[in-house]
């Protein structure tokens, strides 16, 4: 560590530290590709976020606690990678920072996750003023558009980009960040201008791109999976909800049928959406039968097939039958 940023370093704190008391890393805060969520920075954007992200601490999972601290960033620099084009075609930049962290027997694991790779996906808070469409330019802070965020219409590629940053908040490790180079950096070297050398394998085509997105996607199905099981399908609630509902209107017209004297096994024919339209056609209904349920003067005919009153129950049901 040299003198330069052993200063840079203390001018963040409230008193001198030696070098032994320090450790440092560089870590990718960002870039001017298209991220895992359709958005970018644009290069201006960059350049606010350079000064904006001097001091700013470093946490877990963007969590905005105290106890989440673990880093602070010393030092930014944007660096341009001429080999490698953006999705949209344009020269790729990215916002490198330097942080450092005071050695304590508390973060002594976390420096040799850092040192192994095991914390080094990172992501950053921000807030921007101008959200624009590459379409159409609209501004979808106080508008909306017709268009789709990875679709191409034409020749061109439809994406949000983020301009006119107005605060930093911090950058946190996570497991997933939306930037897919963000992250810390494995090695930086400078050979002729500025070149990027990094632990982290680019997305140089769509297909790769569409990749990465759908394995999120299919994280993020999975956890609603798991959240929601045991619960019981839109399908199955219909299903239980139709049942409930001819049970209920099978028994509102068996209780019709005995209010008014109708065979039980008639109550089937009567119909009505509401419990008051069925006792209205069971009243009808029994009306009709009336005359054919009064009871008739026993004849030799009858002994033979019954009383008379099942012998017209009978006739009435053949009637009905055939109407």
């Amino acid at each position: 560590m040299d003198k330069e940023t052993l200063n840079k370093i203390n001018t963040l704190t409230r008193r001198e530290f030696s070098e032994n008391e320090l450790y440092t890393f560089s870590v990718i805060l960002c870039d001017n590709d298209i991220d895992r969520d359709g958005e970018c920075f644009s290069d201006a954007a960059l350049e606010q976020l350079k000064s904006l992200f001097i001091g700013k601490t470093g946490i877990f999972d963007h969590s905005p606690t105290a106890a989440n601290q673990s880093a602070r960033i010393y030092d930014t620099e944007i660096v341009t990678d001429t080999a490698r084009l953006t999705k949209y075609g344009q020269p790729y930049k990215c916002l490198k920072a330097s942080a450092y962290m005071v050695r304590t027997d508390e973060n002594s694991t976390l420096i040799t996750e850092i040192d192994g790779g095991i914390k080094k996906e990172v992501s950053i808070s921000c807030s921007a003023a101008s959200k624009k469409c590459s379409v159409c330019g609209c501004e979808l802070n106080t508008a909306s558009c017709s268009h789709t965020k990875g679709i191409q219409y034409g020749d061109r590629l439809c994406y949000t980009m983020l301009d006119n940053i107005t605060d930093a908040y911090e950058w946190s490790f996570v497991a997933v960040p939306a930037q897919i180079n963000a992250g810390v950096t494995k090695k930086f070297n400078i050979e002729g201008g500025k070149k990027m050398e990094s632990d982290f394998t680019p997305i140089t085509t769509q297909e790769d791109f569409d990749a990465a997105v759908q394995e999120r996607i299919n994280a993020a199905v999975e956890d609603t999976k798991k959240a929601y099981e045991g619960w019981s399908s839109p399908e199955e609630v219909s299903q239980l909800n139709e049942r409930c509902r001819v049970s209920e209107a099978r028994a509102v017209k068996m209780k019709a049928a005995s209010e008014f004297g109708i065979p039980l096994e008639l109550s089937e024919r009567l119909s009505g959406e509401t419990e008051e339209d069925i006792r209205k056609d069971a009243e009808s209904f029994a009306k009709f039968l009336a005359p054919k349920l009064k009871p008739t003067p026993r004849t030799s005919g009858d002994a033979a097939s019954g009383n008379s009153r099942t012998a017209a129950q009978l006739e009435m049901l053949h009637e009905i039958n055939n109407n």
